[in-house]
């Protein structure tokens, strides 16, 4: 039995991840709750990260909902700059320790930027979440030091077998930057805030995945995932007349799948992912 356990974990094939960007409002909750326990057992998944920042009214995330999220079939869910616009978060992230909130984040704010998670194949998966720094509100702490340092404790191949970073940053170029700073210590970085999904999909030349954003699960026939009328009105006149709510259509799940090598962590192959709704393209 020893010798059958030895020779399945050595030959096993490579486990298979999967981040779906920023959920946006009941339309997005409602395509992960329905969506995402078929696609587990379809794609025979290990771990699952979803980005549930603007799960709430489009605006942060209650504690109700990330347990809608993590029941749903996510193994980790991650926040951002809106983390704590749902004031009970500030209670919940205590008490669940699935949910990762930015580690650039002053020092006091409740809740981890990082941790390790077991698998559903009995790997550990350390995920990780930075803030990004250009053109974003506030003026939050580095996180390419922040990164460097956490990345330590985990070191990919060693401690963790795959490390997913999500990179909730405003451009590109940071992004694509971040890909490259973390370019084999990390199996996947992938971007995340701007709910618009990008086409640089690839493998970097040290193993690491990249995209430079998952897109959003919400409804693309809006405004990144808003309602239409309002934000054509601020754009046209430059006056506000109602708050932003998200659109209630028919949502696509997006984001990015990787496989990983079993011993290295590295990713072997990736695959941008886009599933119901408006922009059904792919998977694995």
């Amino acid at each position: 039995m020893l010798l059958a356990f030895h020779l399945d974990s050595l030959y096993r094939g490579p486990m298979k991840l999967l981040f779906l960007g920023d959920v946006v409002g009941r339309a997005g909750r409602k395509a992960i709750t329905e969506r995402l326990p078929k696609l587990r057992d379809d794609w025979d998944l290990d771990f699952v990260v979803v980005n549930g920042e603007n799960a709430t009214g489009g605006m942060g995330l209650s504690g109700a909902h990330a347990k809608g999220i993590l029941d749903a079939g996510a193994d980790c869910v991650t926040l951002g700059d809106h983390a704590f616009d749902q004031r009970d978060m500030m209670v919940a992230i205590e008490k669940e320790p699935r949910i990762i909130r930015p580690l650039n984040f002053a020092a006091t704010a409740p809740g981890q930027g990082a941790a390790l998670f077991p698998a559903r194949n009995g790997k550990k998966v350390f995920v990780a979440q930075a803030l990004g720094q250009v053109f974003m509100k506030k003026p939050y702490a580095d996180p390419f030091s922040k990164l460097d340092e956490v990345l330590k404790l985990a070191p990919l191949g060693a401690v963790a077998d795959a490390v997913i970073v999500d990179f909730h940053a405003e451009v590109t170029s940071e992004k694509m930057g971040m890909g490259h700073w973390l370019d084999g210590r990390a199996s996947l970085v992938v971007g995340t805030h701007t709910h618009v999904p990008t086409a640089d999909t690839q493998i970097l030349p040290k193993g690491t995945g990249l995209q430079s954003d998952a897109g959003m699960c919400g409804d693309y026939n809006s405004v990144i995932g808003m309602e239409k009328t309002e934000p054509l009105r601020r754009f046209v006149t430059g006056m506000n007349k109602e708050r932003f709510t998200p659109a209630t259509g028919e949502a696509t799940l997006a984001g990015v799948y990787i496989e990983t090598d079993n011993k290295t962590g590295l990713t072997t192959r990736i695959v941008q992912v886009r599933v119901g709704g408006r922009l059904e393209q792919s998977g694995p």
